[in-house]
């Protein structure tokens, strides 16, 4: 069950949200009910929701705040389409508000990989907003275009193991790049994301032990580095070359020459 939060809600949306960042000011946002606003936690491997049922809507969008990443994973192949991290928001696509309405496909599993705490907007105010302000409908636009990119970088990556796990890596830079500096990460040099081995080989399509040795590879070769000092940490990976990792992105087999399988 969620709670209501206190007035601080909006301040948190507009000041931690790619896509509500800098509307303090709207006014549907300081006439907004802040009891329509709520906070949820969402807790690990339990479903959210079923994406992309027909005819079947959601209430709310869900903006992320602390925790997570939350993924979507398609079916049969149950390969995961979709990463989204504090900064970001899911549930676009199953709105009856702009593109959402034509913007359907199969029936999607969406769950958070790890507790993830969210604000859940209602449906009403994301349409009002869309509809007045369009600061927040290019923003809207835009995280529709970066679901279709994300899996873009995955479907073009060939099963070259190096190759698809730069292709994921890839694709998160891409995604943190294009929400420019209202992100949680914006321009850097480096990227850091909390991503398990298990989430690498459930949307690269590969093995965990292929994924470990990759990341090894990668790691040597001076394009990312692991934290394996505690276990708590040991699901970090950060990317500290995302230029020359395109080099691994676009790569042959014979141009990898760490990668011992050929």
């Amino acid at each position: 069950m969620g709670q209501s939060l206190p007035l601080k809600t909006v301040e948190t949306l507009t000041t931690t949200s790619f896509l509500f960042a800098g509307l303090g000011d709207e006014t549907l946002l300081q006439d907004l009910d802040h009891l329509a606003l709520v906070t949820e936690k969402l807790y690990s491997n339990r479903p959210v929701y079923t994406a992309f049922r027909p005819q079947d809507w959601l209430d709310y969008l869900y903006v992320v705040v602390e925790g997570g990443p939350v993924i979507m994973r398609s079916t049969p192949l149950d390969r995961v389409i979709a990463m989204t991290y504090p900064g970001g928001c899911f549930g676009m696509r199953n709105l009856p508000v702009g593109f959402g309405s034509v913007a359907r496909s199969f029936p999607s599993l969406v769950e958070a990989y790890k507790t993830t705490d969210v604000i859940k907007v209602p449906v009403q105010t994301v349409q009002a907003l869309y509809d007045q302000s369009e600061t927040f409908r290019q923003r809207y636009m835009l995280l529709f275009e970066l679901r279709e990119k994300f899996q873009y970088h995955l479907l073009n990556c060939s099963t070259y193991p190096p190759q698809a796990v730069a292709a994921l890596l890839r694709a998160l830079i891409y995604q943190e790049r294009s929400l420019g500096g209202l992100a949680v990460q914006p321009q850097a040099q480096s990227y850091c994301f909390d991503l398990p081995i298990d989430l690498i080989a459930r949307a690269c399509q590969l093995n965990h032990r292929t994924v470990e040795q990759v990341l090894k590879g990668l790691t040597k070769a001076g394009y990312i580095q692991t934290n394996k000092a505690s276990e708590s940490a040991s699901d970090q990976v950060e990317v500290v070359d995302p230029e020359g990792l395109k080099e691994v992105y676009g790569a042959t087999r014979d141009k990898v020459s760490w990668w011992p399988l050929k």
